[in-house]
């Protein structure tokens, strides 16, 4: 039995059915399908934060706009992104746009005999593209540009108060909770209720 409580809103989220050919030749999983939720992102991670969220739909929205006619097929989608990995947010987006992907950075899987290769699919510094993500497929080319626009979704007035006295170590049982629950209500938004909104999430095929 799991120990695991996470937010309601989790479970109505999106998910997304990749197939992944290493799995399916390791016997890990038949046919090597695979599916993940945005708790399988939050583990990743360790915490659930609009950057942790924008990451997910990016990906997921990248992944069945590659291939909109079949299961994407995890581990032939190289990305780019526009930042260095040591700036800002980009190593946790890095991190979650690497779950669904199957992309990894020059310490990932080097493959077996040739096949199944999946270390540097993740590159990083590339100013010169339109957007912070370039999604790229191995086998016919096909490329979308993809970033996320989290102003546009902003946090509930109290945030910023509530978090300078957690900050400081303390709060009150009520404001932790007040603060905690404000935090991923911003969260749910950013997934439910702007999952598909262009202001929010931009996309260049």
């Amino acid at each position: 039995m799991s120990s695991e409580h996470f937010p309601a809103f989790f479970d109505r989220v999106p998910r997304i059915v990749v197939r992944d050919p290493l799995a399916d030749f390791l016997g890990a999983a038949e046919g090597g399908v695979l599916e993940y939720g945005y708790a399988d992102a939050v583990r990743l991670a360790g915490h659930s934060c609009p950057t942790v969220a924008s990451a997910y739909a990016l990906a997921h929205h990248a992944m069945t706009r590659l291939f909109p006619d079949e299961v994407p097929v995890r581990g032939t989608v190289r990305v780019s992104f526009q930042h260095p990995l040591d700036e800002g947010v980009t190593g946790v987006i890095a991190a979650v746009v690497g779950l669904l992907t199957g992309s990894a950075q020059d310490g990932g899987f080097k493959g077996i005999g040739g096949r199944f290769v999946r270390r540097n699919l993740q590159t990083f510094g590339a100013h010169a593209q339109p957007l912070a993500l370039r999604f790229t497929r191995s086998d016919n080319g096909a490329t979308l540009d993809a970033a996320a626009e989290l102003s546009k979704v902003p946090p509930h007035p109290d945030m910023a108060a509530l978090m300078q006295v957690c900050m400081r170590g303390a709060p009150d049982a009520a404001q932790a909770r007040r603060f905690g629950e404000l935090w991923q209500a911003r969260v749910e938004r950013v997934l439910l209720e702007h999952w598909n909104d262009p202001e929010v999430f931009h996309f260049l095929a």
